[in-house]
């Protein structure tokens, strides 16, 4: 099989992983090829919401396992082919001075054993580094289960890695990918995050090793890091981090930065979870982003809307079309989890397990409290701004800057930047309503409630 056919096979193959995202990180470049500069990565994306100035494929679509919901499983009679790393690396090098591509994102199925396939992505990205001088951007999939010493490596030469969750359960996983534990895939995490945390220190430890003991939430993301991450499920079907209570015995590991500047994945890490493979609920998916996000410090949580590909009893259909607008709806609270001060406890909850479609998750968390409102524009804080449909940090800044020099009327409020047609009906401005008559929320739904386009990826 020649390189081209490899590429169709394998590039195919790594459309599903959403999670490539490119991200201004620096990296000096002493005469070799390529930046990571924000200028030096387009932030483009395609109809199926890859970012076309990297190259995306996989290392090999030859898996030894064999979960439920991939196309690449174990079972499946699909064409199986391999790139070794000289190929890898001379193919990103190529479409790099053909101006193809600005960076590469890595990925690949577990070939024969996680450390093999972790060595041959490494090798790779010693070859574009070392050999090559390519200082553009690289963003690698992680392997769980790979020796800490691996990932140690391929965390200075890599500007972001992920390692993906894939299910918001311990359940689910379980379900879908009997062959995985969700300890296998939290304890990775955790190692690359006390990596970056130290700011190119670096603490080694087996990764992906047998975890015993019994997990308790009194030591619930204790700080300790020594002692490795569990996973246990509460009875509302939630994934709870926790740490094990088991202390592990650590070899020591290089801990040298360059010229005193950070270089372990200045690009921190992210993951991502297949959105409608399982019966998880929204309050699940959210309440275990959140939950990363706060243990591992991540850059994003993604979400993939499933592809149906395989046809089996615990998926849906193949005929079924994949969630595209309960992806969009996600995004949107994942945005308000990192900057809105939400908690997922918030934007759902046990009485509103699911995010409604037709809505937008903040909309919808005001329409459900309406003695939040009306909020008065010029006495309402920062946190209570943000709570308004219509107005985002940006303008809640501007508003709390400008009316230290003078209280705001409607037509300086509409300079701010605030989407008045939203934002009327939630707020008072020096005592006067933006709303047509009374707060009603159920005539404010009826107006503000149009469904969203939602652009479909194209597989």
């Amino acid at each position: 099989m020649d390189t081209l056919e490899k590429l169709t096979i394998l590039a195919n193959a790594a459309k599903y992983d959403v999670s490539c995202a490119s991200s201004g990180v620096s990296r000096k470049n002493s005469g070799g090829t390529g930046n990571t500069a924000s200028f030096g990565i387009c932030h483009s994306w395609s109809a199926d919401g890859r970012c076309i100035s990297l190259l995306k494929v996989l290392v090999s679509n030859d898996c030894v396992f064999d979960c439920r919901y991939c196309g690449n499983r174990k079972s499946n009679p699909v064409t199986r082919a391999s790139f070794s790393a000289r190929e890898l690396a001379d193919l990103t090098m190529q479409f790099y001075r053909r101006n193809y591509i600005e960076g590469l994102f890595l990925s690949s199925a577990v070939e024969r054993s996680a450390d093999q396939t972790m060595e041959k992505m490494l090798e790779t990205l010693r070859l574009l580094r070392h050999d090559y001088r390519f200082h553009g951007y690289i963003h690698v999939k992680a392997i769980p289960g790979a020796q800490a010493r691996l990932l140690e490596q391929a965390g200075f030469l890599a500007d972001r890695m992920s390692v993906n969750i894939e299910q918001p359960s311990e359940e689910s996983l379980r379900l879908l990918a009997p062959q995985k534990t969700m300890a296998s895939l939290l304890e990775p995490m955790k190692l690359l995050s006390e990596g970056i945390a130290a700011r190119g220190k670096f603490s080694g430890r087996s990764v992906g090793s047998h975890l015993s003991g019994s997990p308790s939430s009194d030591n619930l993301l204790s700080g300790n890091k020594d002692i490795p991450l569990l996973s246990t499920t509460a009875p509302d079907g939630t994934m709870v981090i926790h740490d094990s209570g088991e202390t592990f015995l650590s070899q020591s590991l290089p801990t040298q930065r360059a010229g005193g500047k950070p270089r372990f994945l200045p690009g921190g890490q992210s993951t991502q979870m297949i959105v409608g493979a399982s019966q998880d609920s929204d309050l699940t998916i959210l309440r275990t982003t959140q939950s990363l996000y706060q243990a591992f410090k991540l850059k994003r949580v993604y979400f993939s809307a499933y592809v149906p590909v395989n046809n089996d009893s615990l998926l849906p259909a193949l005929s079924a079309a994949p969630p595209l607008r309960r992806e969009h709806r996600l995004y949107q609270s994942d945005w308000l989890l990192r900057f809105y001060h939400f908690r997922a406890e918030e934007i759902v909850d046990p009485a509103h397990p699911n995010l409604e479609t037709d809505i937008d998750p903040k909309t919808a968390w005001a329409l459900r409290h309406p003695e939040f409102f009306p909020v008065e524009i010029n006495k309402a804080s920062l946190e209570e701004l943000l709570r308004v449909p219509g107005i985002g940090p940006v303008s809640a800044g501007r508003i709390a800057r400008q009316r230290r020099l003078a209280a705001l009327n409607t037509d300086t409020l509409l300079k701010v930047g605030i989407v008045w047609k939203r934002a009327r009906y939630f707020i008072t401005c020096q005592g006067r309503y933006g709303g047509d008559k009374e707060m009603d929320m159920q005539a404010i739904r009826a107006k503000i409630a149009p469904i969203e386009p939602v652009q479909p990826r194209l597989f």
